[in-house]
């Protein structure tokens, strides 16, 4: 499964120094190392680290900014894993035309923000929201392509007539 967050944070201080991050953070060293240890109850040792309250946060308000907010200030983007439907309720068809309709929809962002030979800073962010959902869409198209999602819904769906 998924690494537990001290020991992300352990992998972490194998490369960034433990005392720098405590100089720069204004906290004490020893805060740093309990960061990177698994919190026991039993102990008392390992102390709420900050991916911690990230995912408290996250788990609260159920609110995916948080992640992109994240994904963003570590120069890349968030993608939210396509839930895994059941055979007959994901046929190629509409994803296909979800994905088509994003890229329209994104293009037809950037045609009007350009059509004044200006970008704004507002447009540009409109434009990366679009973008971000494209990726979106189209992550989830992949990943149930790789999946065999879409033969499977072949099979599943009753043949239609001959016209």
């Amino acid at each position: 499964g998924a690494m537990q967050s001290h020991e992300v944070l352990r992998e972490v201080l194998k490369k960034t120094s433990a005392k720098q991050i405590a100089a720069e953070m204004g906290l004490s060293l020893s805060l740093i190392y309990k960061w990177a240890e698994p919190p026991s109850e039993a102990t008392g040792s390992g102390a709420h680290n900050p991916l911690d309250r990230v995912d408290q946060l996250l788990q609260i308000t159920k609110d995916a900014r948080i992640a992109q907010w994240v994904c963003e200030r570590a120069g890349g983007f968030f993608i939210t894993n396509p839930q895994t439907p059941t055979p007959h309720t994901y046929s190629l068809i509409p994803t296909t035309n979800a994905i088509v309709q994003e890229f329209a929809d994104m293009l037809a962002v950037i045609a009007t923000a350009a059509a004044d030979n200006n970008v704004t800073k507002e447009e540009a962010r409109q434009i990366r929201r679009r973008w971000e959902d494209l990726k979106s869409v189209t992550e989830g198209f992949l990943r149930a392509a790789e999946d065999g999602n879409f033969a499977a819904a072949r099979e599943v769906l009753p043949a239609k007539p001959k016209v």
